[in-house]
């Protein structure tokens, strides 16, 4: 009689098998874990920085940079071209207004200067010839009228003699009628002579006017040419101190070349860049700081060149009171442009954080300080030394503010003493 065999359970393979499936499915686990973020990592304290955060004043800013200059700057430039023929002060001096700074030569124009005079010498002679003429022409007419007034007397009185004595019959018609006419034709010379004399005196007196505008337009063109001459010594505009100087003896310079500048010392301005990230948030009367020697200084934006050059625009500022005293020309200031006003808020320091986490989460640590872990968080605006906390993190939390260039995938740190 045949005995059944019963099978065994659980053989070797079927175990092996099992075993596979449970390893496989602890290394899946592993793998779910590690990619959820569950991860850890041990950090030592001294290479983090560990920050507080506080309530505080909170104003916006940028750091930028000027560069001192004059506050008014005057340009030299050649009003007439010319050889330089000497210099009479270097870069640097200090000048007076009108004090002389360099002279130029140009024989064409100091030949038109000599031509000019002497057509306004040759146009005077003609204009006294011309007085000469015409007042020895009025007193021929003065004396031509003098006598035909002499004239009309006597025909007058012979006429009204004659008259009487007509009426008496004591001279015959012919007599009388010839002493008539004689009369009539004095009265109209003398007339004639009074109107030659008025005719005379009104075109002495338009060419004595012509002549003298005439004059007049000459003389203005001399002094114009005088003046052409005299600007070929360059002179100081203003008080200030002579700079950028470019002119050496028997260099040639063509009307309009750029000589050198005059700066007004009586202030500073500071030109600073700007990215042009900011030209919509910058204005007149801005304020920025300037610190030196633990002192704060206030300029105010007094220009805005909105023009844009590789991506930056500038603007001119100026001190609001005091100017450091050690402030120079040329100087470079670091400064911050603030562009909001003062406000009570959150505060986190700067760090390298930032650069990770765009401020969309920090490691907190935890209140017994041995391990930092994520928190989301949102963070708004910043200036030189802070961010600014608008949720996610309370006053008093403590955060890890250093780089997190190993920890982005990290997503709990230890904290070891």
């Amino acid at each position: 009689m045949d005995v059944p065999i019963k099978k065994k359970r659980f053989n070797i393979a079927r175990m092996a098998l099992i075993a596979g499936v449970i390893l496989f499915l602890a290394l899946m686990i592993f793998v779910f874990i590690s990619s959820t973020g569950n991860s850890k990592l041990k950090v030592a304290v001294e290479r983090v920085t560990i920050s507080e955060i506080r309530e505080g004043t909170f104003q916006e800013n940028i750091p930028v940079n000027g560069v001192v200059l004059p506050i008014t700057t005057i340009y030299l430039d050649a009003l007439e071209g010319g050889r330089v023929e000497e210099k009479f002060v270097e870069d640097g001096a200090i000048m007076k207004k009108g004090e002389p700074i360099l002279r130029l030569s140009n024989t064409d124009l100091e030949l038109s200067l000599i031509n000019q005079e002497t057509s306004v010498y040759n146009l005077l002679t003609q204009m006294q010839i011309s007085q000469n003429a015409a007042r020895q022409n009025t007193i021929n007419r003065l004396n031509q009228k003098t006598d035909v007034e002499n004239a009309f007397i006597e025909a007058e009185r012979m006429y009204n003699l004659n008259k009487k004595l007509y009426s008496k019959k004591v001279i015959g018609r012919q007599e009388y009628e010839a002493s008539e006419n004689n009369y009539n034709y004095q009265k109209k010379r003398r007339e004639l002579a009074k109107q030659i004399v008025k005719e005379d005196a009104i075109a002495t007196k338009q060419e004595l006017t012509q002549g003298k505008n005439s004059y007049a337009r000459t003389q203005n063109a001399l002094e114009l040419m005088r003046k052409k001459v005299s600007d070929l010594v360059v002179r100081a505009p203003v008080d200030g101190q002579l700079t950028s100087l470019d002119a050496e003896i028997g260099q040639s310079k063509n009307k309009g070349d750029r000589l050198g500048q005059i700066d007004v010392l009586s202030g500073f301005k500071v030109r600073v860049d700007i990215d042009e990230y900011y030209i919509s948030r910058i204005y007149i009367g801005q304020y920025g700081t300037y610190q030196f020697n633990e002192t704060t200084y206030t300029l105010i934006i007094k220009k805005v060149f909105t023009q844009v050059t590789n991506g930056r625009f500038q603007v001119d500022m100026e001190f609001e009171k005091e100017v450091p005293e050690s402030i120079r020309r040329g100087q470079t200031l670091q400064m911050r442009i603030a562009l909001s006003d003062e406000k009570q808020t959150l505060l986190i320091p700067k760090g390298g954080f930032f650069q990770q986490t765009g401020g969309n989460w920090i490691f907190k640590v935890s209140e017994n300080g041995k391990t930092a872990y994520k928190v989301d968080t949102q963070l708004g605006s910043q200036n030189t030394e802070y961010y600014e906390v608008l949720q996610g993190l309370n006053p008093g939390d403590k955060v890890i503010t250093s780089s997190y260039d190993n920890y982005s995938d990290i997503q709990e740190l230890i904290l070891e003493q």
